[in-house]
């Protein structure tokens, strides 16, 4: 099968390689197209050591051709999303079956643009902050794929006002298309926003940001934080202040969820292809690329020159 490497200078390169074959609780699937997420930046960049030449992708669309042991097998040739931990960049790539999710009449398309941001945007929603009705929602980095849909996903648990932060302005007229009543720009923020205050905040950055979000939540406000895009300094909180001021501050690690309590990733990301199969929410999908063109997909997205989600083109 043909498949895409990423050798230890950093390069990558198509190759051949034999077929994997599924091991018990998988599946193997024939890839039609893999989703490009941060993951592959930090792969690429060594923040997650991984042994070298290593086949990249996690997030895959195709149907099912082989099932291991203990798997049904009357699940092969169903239509699936995938989350992976490796190998979606190829014709054929295992994955756990149990975060293989059959996708109904779903394009294979739109399934692998949903990838691992939709579970993670949905939980973040919907389990770890836990937005009720009317409650006012802050989404940093608001253009992207987790943000564009937690926007949605915000709306739809009943929110009463989102607002998204994004770092130009070309980005946040991206970012208006989703929903947001209002978009600010990260060098704007968070004067522009005055002294107001929200009852959930989303945050991928880190930094100062962390720190300037636990001064803007509201009395029982809830900061639900996801990841380190621009620092992995510490960010330190007195627990004593937040619980006299009645604050939350929230972790959510669908990495790690995926390895401890694969069954609730799967049950989110199923509650999320439902609402995007039913046209509650929707993934803007802007780029598709061919197997040999991942090196440029993935530079563009770490440059931020890419908008709404892209993927690349297996079968």
């Amino acid at each position: 099968m043909k498949a895409v490497l990423l050798d230890a200078e950093d390069h990558y390169q198509v190759a051949e390689l034999d077929e994997p074959a599924p091991g018990p609780g998988e599946v193997a699937i024939q890839v039609a197209y893999a989703g490009i997420q941060w993951g592959d930046i930090m792969v690429r960049n060594g923040h997650f050591p991984v042994p070298r030449p290593f086949v990249p992708g996690f997030e895959a669309s195709g149907h099912i051709i082989a099932v291991g042991e203990g798997v049904p097998a009357h699940r092969i040739g169903s239509p699936v999303a995938a989350l992976t931990t490796a190998g979606a960049c190829a014709e054929v790539v295992v994955a756990p079956a149990a975060l293989s999710l059959d996708v109904g009449d779903l394009p294979l398309r739109t399934a692998a643009g949903l990838g691992w941001a939709a579970p993670t945007a949905y939980d973040l929603i919907n389990t770890a902050a836990q937005v009720r009705p009317g409650e006012s929602v802050l989404i940093h980095a608001g253009a992207g794929s987790v943000g564009t849909l937690a926007a949605q996903f915000a709306q739809h648990a009943g929110a009463g006002r989102v607002v998204g932060v994004v770092g130009s302005a070309a980005r946040a007229d991206y970012a208006a298309r989703f929903g947001y009543d209002q978009v600010v720009l990260r060098e704007e923020f968070p004067t522009k926003l005055d002294d107001e205050r929200f009852d959930v905040i989303l945050d991928p950055v880190g930094g100062s940001t962390r720190r300037t979000g636990l001064e803007q939540l509201t009395a029982h406000g809830r900061l639900a934080v996801y990841g380190n895009l621009s620092t992995y300094e510490p960010v330190l909180a007195d627990t004593n202040d937040l619980l006299m001021q009645g604050k939350s501050l929230i972790t959510y690690n669908s990495n790690l969820l995926s390895r401890t309590h694969p069954e609730r990733l799967a049950d989110s990301a199923r509650r999320a292809l439902a609402l995007a199969a039913d046209g509650t929410v929707r993934v803007d999908i802007t780029a598709a690329y061919n197997l040999a063109d991942l090196a440029t997909a993935v530079q563009r997205l770490a440059e931020g020159t890419t908008y709404g989600k892209s993927i690349l083109r297996i079968a």
